[in-house]
């Protein structure tokens, strides 16, 4: 049989979607986008917007390949249902539990011929361990924590991933050594709350797994997907001081740079921790880039604060910013405040912020002309190949389709945004 998955969200979502498609693959199913005949869509819910896109694949779906089995998983499921349960042409229903047994949920279903709903109570519930064999690019994900106890005031993720819970390190270190060993020089560690890594565990946590990750022979790279400010203590720093397999590169939400504002989200940290924090990381990594998440328009969002938002970014000097306008989110605390921000006033901050990005990225990039760098081309296009940094610098230079997942050593000559070109 053929099949297609379509994946919606996040990292974690993007892995557990290739381990669908591994398992379907490793039993004997084939990828078809055209004319499967078992369309997976696994969604998002992190938003309002986010569930409205994700009704809309699955209605898309339906309509294009409508002898196709459909089967729908993921955040939305897992947070309610019933709206998709209502969707005329859905067969089977999973939530964030469970997607390792897809095949069994298949075979099922074609013997019985009856809808499937299977919605877990995903608050107190074990890791799934899932297991990637994704040996055809250059940088593999690997997912190592699943779940989050933070409760941000705008987030629903707490009670559509459930609590903190971790793979085994056992797990951790084979799956990457098996990713290595097969040819991949980067590893990307990603999770809900990736750095919360090891919270239900005896005396073995994040800067744990590092220290044993960083051991692995062969492993050229690693990066972390992205990391809350208020866990990456001194054990962690000291690892990025002494082992240069941790890449120049992290990813660190600040939401906002607003005191005020970050209380009313439910942030665990004030402006002034989070500068701090960063002067830590940059005394052992002076060249770091450090890229971040900003949310403009959160309900009592004024122009004061804003600007106060500015203000530390540009004290901060992140190196990108993901910008994202504040949207409703039904069953959050902050859903439910009031001084909700106009949409348009949101269109502008966000506007403003993306030019401020652009801004820092060129500063940024400006800092490596005429100087050696090395990447690891992941793609070759019209002549050119295309790769990253261990910084994230986007290079592209003159190349052929063979150097593709070899390091290559170029010197900077110019900026071509979003690339630096190599020569």
């Amino acid at each position: 049989m053929k099949f297609y998955i379509y994946t919606l969200g996040c990292k974690v979502n993007a892995y557990e979607s290739k381990v669908m498609n591994d398992l379907l693959l490793n039993n004997g199913y084939t990828l078809d986008k055209e004319n499967p005949d078992i369309c997976i869509i696994n969604t998002c819910s992190v938003t309002n917007t986010a569930d409205h896109k994700s009704l809309k694949t699955i209605r898309g779906a339906i309509k294009r390949h409508p002898k196709s089995i459909i089967i729908v998983t993921g955040c939305l499921t897992q947070a309610d249902y019933k709206n998709a349960s209502k969707i005329e042409g859905v067969d089977i229903i999973l939530g964030n539990k469970n997607k390792t047994k897809l095949i069994d949920y298949i075979n099922e279903y074609k013997e019985k011929n009856k809808k499937q709903i299977d919605i877990y109570d995903i608050s107190n519930i074990p890791f799934e361990t899932m297991k990637l064999n994704n040996f055809n690019k250059t940088r593999a994900f690997v997912k190592i924590q699943d779940g989050c106890n933070n409760f941000c005031s705008y987030c629903i993720i707490p009670y559509t991933r459930g609590g903190v819970r971790s793979k085994k390190k056992e797990d951790v270190l084979d799956e990457i050594t098996n990713l290595v060993n097969n040819g991949h020089k980067e590893i990307v560690l990603t999770g809900i709350h990736t750095g919360n890594y090891g919270a239900e565990f005896d005396n073995y946590d994040f800067a744990n797994l590092l220290s044993d990750i960083i051991k692995i022979n062969g492993l050229e790279r690693l990066r972390i997907s992205s990391i809350e400010m208020n866990e990456i203590n001194d054990r962690v720093i000291n690892i990025m001081k002494n082992s240069n397999i941790l890449v120049d590169h992290m990813h660190i939400p600040l939401q906002s740079g607003s005191n005020k504002i970050l209380k009313l989200m439910n942030r665990k940290y004030n402006k002034e921790e989070f500068i701090k924090k960063i002067e830590d990381i940059r005394k052992v990594r002076p060249n770091i880039s450090i890229t971040t998440d900003v949310i403009v328009g959160f309900p009592n969002e004024t122009e004061v604060e804003f600007n106060e938002t500015i203000d530390t970014i540009n004290k901060i000097k992140f190196t990108k910013l993901h910008v994202f306008p504040y949207s409703r989110r039904k069953g959050t605390v902050a859903d439910t405040m009031e001084g909700q921000i106009d949409e348009k006033i949101k269109k502008e901050r966000v506007k403003v912020l993306l030019e401020l990005s652009r801004k820092l990225e060129l500063d940024y990039m400006s800092k490596y002309i005429n100087k050696e760098v090395v990447f690891i081309p992941e793609i070759e296009k019209d002549g050119y190949v295309i790769g990253h940094t261990g910084n994230y610098l986007e290079v592209k230079c003159i190349g052929k389709k063979e150097e593709l997942g070899k390091d290559k050593i170029v010197t900077i000559k110019e900026i071509d945004y979003p690339y630096v070109i190599g020569k």
